[in-house]
């Protein structure tokens, strides 16, 4: 090859491939003090053999029958315990009106002996003060704690690309750095890493669309936005990297015979636009209005970029394999990332292929709250409350390619229930809006005269949920959840419930609140409520609706059982906050009476907005009330 073709940057003193890989090193040694400090709450919560079995595989097991509970009085108590009578409330509040009697206790006591979840403290619970700090919301959906992160990352990059290095003069090493993103891109883009295991935080964390297929807000260790900054960083890196050798080759006058004669220029290219139309189909405006282009043009141009990236490399070592053999080695050594990304991509792959099933599955419509509810009653086992699916409905009514969408919905009950897996689908796009529509036109089927249609479906999951931290162990739940939201919430109080009737919950005090544009939402929900609040034995629950939309006809008082109230405008965040610490440092019956106080546990999901104004609540909340109660933590979907 004539020394007139050879591009003229000279041989960097720095080793580019073995600073990049101490980079990847650095990286993962950082991503492990995450893991480190995230350890004694996975042994607290995998030293239970039944966390083992749970949200990990989707499963059917035939469930245990149980004797019925004898039925609690609690309208008859109402009076007699010191609930306010309907003559004694104004008009003003009487839609308001609810009876603490739930409160009190059915007299039949558990008689098996008491398994209570071991609970370890999170570390912002020990160290509050900066736990607020690292909480303290820079914007919606970010806070300082993933400004941290973010920086150290950046820093950590920036020193890579300008060690003994000018990028306008050595285009080689940001191609380096950019290499050293690729594992990590694709590690955190898929559904199963071992990172997210390790840390507790699972692939969706500001990324995956719940019902409304809106973004859910973030705390400081989920991943997804790593993901997308790391990303950010191999586009740059690599148009970077591409434009310093167009401008070395541009005065040299070689580019056009590069593009035109080298087969490995051409490559370089397709590598360089499959990267760049990545991060153009990424931008919020693909992703929230047209989520079909940002996942199509993610899988398209991921598996085209792994390919077209290593002739590339070769191209380069050709290049340099006259004058500088050192730099041939090196740039042929880059391979194992691309070997590393692919491989984690293909075991991404075959897990999710072994955690897909194929089931039948009855679609009922509920008109009262816009949503689809999808019953799987053969499918009871394997995941745990907060954790979402994947689901194809493999029907010709969502049209010619509605079969081929794979939407992510939270599971709406617990595991091992009669009712088993129940999605309710929020009415918000056009698969969404197709599949209610199919969902009408519905008739009684052979199934016991049940309402709705049988259609099937494709489920992939269980994904997601609250990692290392188990509800139960808390003293305290209260959950704050916005429209379709109460997914969440339904799925988190029953496993509460469930586990309360196996004498394996320290939770004292259950609290919903409920944020709907609409009173009429609750309709459709108050039997569900009523169920809920009357298998509340060992541990009260309380369920608070409020809607902010002004209402001609909000269900009565007397529509409400006891435990349920209705109430215009929006709730008092703080308010609500400091009674649930109240009730749970004095509050306490039974065996419940002399346990530990082992903390608050709030559980958020609903829109971006909700998160911060929750996250501003508890950073709030005095320090000695924060200790008195054993800390609050909180989880967000």
């Amino acid at each position: 090859m004539s020394a007139a073709t050879q591009p003229t940057t000279p041989p960097s003193p720095v080793n580019p491939f073995d600073l990049a890989f101490h980079i990847d090193i650095f990286l993962i040694a950082f991503a492990g003090v995450f893991a480190l400090f995230a350890l004694p709450r996975a042994v607290a919560r995998f030293s239970r053999v039944a966390e083992w079995r749970q949200g990990h595989i989707l499963r059917a097991i035939p469930l245990e029958r149980r004797a019925p509970r004898p039925p609690v009085m609690r309208s008859v108590q109402s009076l007699a315990f010191g609930a306010p009578a309907a003559d004694n409330v104004t008009s003003e509040e009487s839609h308001t009106l609810h009876s603490d009697t739930h409160l009190i206790r059915h007299p039949a006591a558990k008689q098996e002996g008491w398994s209570l979840p071991p609970h370890v403290r999170a570390w912002s619970s020990r160290v509050p003060t900066f736990g607020s700090i690292l909480r303290y919301r820079l914007e919606t959906g970010f806070s300082a704690g993933q400004a941290l992160v973010l920086l150290v990352y950046f820093s950590v990059l920036v020193y890579a690309g300008l060690l003994k290095s000018n990028p306008f003069s050595d285009p080689l090493r940001t191609g380096f750095v950019a290499m050293s993103q690729i594992p990590i891109v694709y590690l955190l883009a898929t559904k199963n890493n071992l990172l997210g295991m390790l840390i507790g935080a699972g692939y969706e964390k500001v990324g995956v669309y719940k019902i409304l297929n809106q973004h859910a807000p973030t705390v400081y260790v989920q991943l997804n936005y790593i993901h997308r900054f790391a990303g950010i960083i191999l586009v740059v890196a690599s148009n970077v990297h591409s434009i310093g050798y167009i401008y070395e080759w541009t005065l040299d006058g070689t580019i056009s015979d590069r593009i035109r004669h080298d087969p490995m220029v051409q490559w370089a290219f397709v590598t360089l636009i499959s990267v760049d139309f990545l991060y153009i189909f990424s931008l919020p405006f693909f992703r929230r209005r047209a989520y079909n282009v940002f996942y199509c043009s993610h899988v398209v141009f991921f598996i085209l970029f792994l390919p077209a990236v290593r002739p590339y490399i070769c191209h380069i070592s050709n290049l340099e394999i006259d004058i500088h053999i050192q730099v041939y080695g090196h740039q042929r050594s880059v391979f194992p990332y691309v070997i590393a990304a692919a491989g984690i991509f293909g075991l991404d792959l075959l897990i999710r292929l072994i955690k897909t099933r194929v089931y039948n599955a009855r679609i009922r419509p509920i008109p009262d709250l816009m949503l689809t509810r999808i019953e799987i009653p053969q499918l009871n086992a394997g995941w745990r409350a907060g954790q979402h699916v994947r689901i194809r409905v493999l029907s010709s009514g969502l049209g010619w390619f509605g079969w081929a969408e794979s939407h992510p919905f939270t599971i709406a009950t617990a595991a091992k229930t009669p009712e088993g897996m129940i999605l309710l689908c929020k009415k918000a796009g056009g698969w969404t809006g197709r599949l209610y529509e199919m969902a009408k036109v519905a008739g009684y089927g052979s199934d016991e005269g049940a309402f709705g249609r049988m259609v099937q479906v494709m489920i992939e999951g269980p994904y997601g949920g609250p990692g290392h931290c188990v509800f139960a162990s808390y003293s305290a739940a209260i959950f704050f959840v916005g429209g379709s939201g109460i997914t969440f919430a339904l799925s988190a109080v029953q496993d509460i419930l469930q586990r309360d009737s196996e004498g394996a919950s320290r939770v004292k005090i259950i609290e919903v609140i409920w944020t709907v544009p609409d009173s009429a939402s609750l309709t459709p929900l108050v039997p569900q409520f009523a169920a809920l609040i009357q298998q509340s034995i060992y541990a009260p629950l309380k369920i608070s609706v409020h809607y902010t939309r002004a209402s001609d006809n909000p269900p009565g008082k007397d529509f409400l059982p006891p435990g349920l109230t209705l109430s215009a405008g929006r709730p008092k965040l703080a308010k609500v906050l400091d009674a649930v610490i109240s009730r749970a440092v004095s509050y306490g019956s039974g065996v419940k009476a002399s346990m530990d106080i082992t903390g608050v546990v709030v559980g958020v999901c609903g829109p971006e907005g909700m998160g911060d104004e929750v996250a501003q609540a508890i950073s709030q909340v005095d320090d000695g009330r924060r200790w008195a109660v054993g800390g609050i933590e909180m989880h967000e979907e």
